[in-house]
C-alpha cells in the first residue's frame, strides 16, 4: 500500500509540473514568431510573436541582416512593442490585420480547446487532491483519465497553431516569409507529454494488482465443495 501511495505521489508531482507547463503555454504569447522580408539595411521593419489570446507587433531596426535568413530580427532585438488581444469572443469588433489574412477561426479553436484542456485539469487534480485526503482510491481511475484527455486537447491546440502559421505563410495576401515556433509552443508540447504519460501511469498505478504467481492462487484456493 505505502509502494502505491509512493508512485501517485511521484505521478503527481509529474502532472504538477505538466499543469505548470500548460498554463505558461495558455497565458503567454511567443508560440510562434513570425517575420517579413527585410529588402534593406537601416530600416525598421515589424515582427511579430503571438500566442492564443494576442498578438504582438515589434518594431525592429536593422542594422546588420539576420545570420539566420532574409527575415527581420532576431525578436529579440530592442524596439517598440505593441500588443492586442484577438477579441475572440467579442462580436462586432475587428482584429485588425488577425481577422481574415491570418484565419482567425483557428485561433478561436486552439483557445477553446485549451480552455477545454485547463477544465479537464482542475478535475483531475480535484480527484487526486480528494483521493489523498479521503483515502479514495477509486477516484484515481476518473484522475487519470481527465490528465490524459487534457494532454491530448492541448497537443491538439498545438497542431491547430501549426496549421494555423502554416496557412499563414503559404497564403499570398500575408507579408511574413518566415516564422519559428519559440518557448510557449514548447511549453504546450512538453505539457503535452507530461500530462499524457502521468496520466496513463495514475490509470495503471489505479488498477487492482494482478497476484505475482497466478498459478499458485488457484493451487491455494480452497476446493468446492459438493453437496
Amino acid at each position: 500500500m505505502e509502494d502505491k501511495t509512493t508512485k501517485v505521489r511521484i505521478a503527481f508531482f509529474i502532472i504538477l509540473v505538466g499543469i505548470a507547463t500548460m498554463f505558461t503555454a495558455v497565458v503567454t504569447d511567443h508560440w510562434a514568431v513570425l517575420s517579413p522580408r527585410v529588402e534593406r539595411l537601416n530600416t525598421t521593419c515589424q515582427a511579430a510573436h503571438f500566442g492564443l489570446w494576442r498578438l504582438c507587433l515589434k518594431s525592429i531596426y536593422i542594422q546588420e541582416p539576420d545570420p539566420k535568413g532574409k527575415g527581420c530580427g532576431p525578436i529579440s532585438l530592442p524596439g517598440e512593442q505593441n500588443c492586442s488581444y484577438f477579441k475572440h469572443f467579442t462580436s462586432g469588433e475587428d482584429a485588425k490585420m488577425f481577422q481574415v489574412k491570418t484565419q482567425k477561426e483557428y485561433n478561436i479553436s486552439a483557445a477553446a480547446i485549451a480552455i477545454i484542456s485547463v477544465g479537464f485539469m482542475i478535475l483531475g487534480t480535484i480527484c487526486t487532491l480528494v483521493s489523498f485526503k479521503k483515502s479514495l482510491d477509486y477516484l484515481l481511475k476518473p484522475a487519470g483519465m481527465f490528465f490524459t484527455f487534457a494532454g491530448l486537447c492541448i497537443i491538439i491546440s498545438v497542431e491547430v497553431i501549426r496549421q494555423s502559421v502554416k496557412r499563414m505563410i503559404d497564403s499570398d495576401e500575408t507579408i511574413w516569409i518566415e516564422y519559428y515556433y519559440s518557448w510557449s509552443f514548447a511549453c504546450a508540447c512538453a505539457a503535452f507529454v507530461l500530462l499524457f504519460l502521468s496520466g496513463i501511469a495514475l490509470l495503471l498505478i489505479s488498477m487492482p494488482q494482478m497476484p505475482q504467481n497466478p498459478w499458485e492462487t488457484c493451487m491455494d484456493a480452497e476446493p468446492e465443495t459438493q453437496d
